[in-house]
């Protein structure tokens, strides 16, 4: 069983930069791959990014790619996406799961586990 705290959305404005963090309980945090989804009201959780259990290899989706980076320290069991230039179809839920193994999965239903989320709203 893994347990996932999701910590650090709130508002910001169009342009500006957040943190996410997502600490994840376990011994084995070194052996999961690691996500960031996102889910707005009426839509399916979205892919966002992922990172090897190594951290060693990163995923992003399009709509991402050289505003966000994902990353994680096994030390402290946590995951992190740091989030620039942030704009406002970026507003989501943001979601962090888990999956053993080292395949970067970008499908809802290849995550296991599921944090509660966190809030991200960014005003134009």
């Amino acid at each position: 069983q893994v347990q996932l705290v999701e910590s650090g959305g709130g508002l910001v404005q169009a342009g500006g930069s957040l943190r996410l963090s997502c600490a994840a309980s376990g011994r084995t945090f070194g052996s999961y791959v690691m996500s960031w989804f996102r889910q707005t009201p009426g839509k399916e959780r979205e892919f966002v990014a992922a990172i090897s259990p190594s951290g060693g290899n990163t995923g992003y989706a399009d709509s991402v790619k050289g505003r966000f980076t994902i990353s994680r320290d096994n030390a402290k069991n946590t995951v992190y996406l740091q989030m620039n230039s942030l704009k406002p179809e970026d507003t989501a839920v943001y979601y962090c799961g888990v999956r053993y193994g080292s395949v970067l999965g970008r499908r809802n239903d290849e995550y296991g586990y599921w944090g509660q989320g966190t809030q991200v709203t960014v005003s134009s």
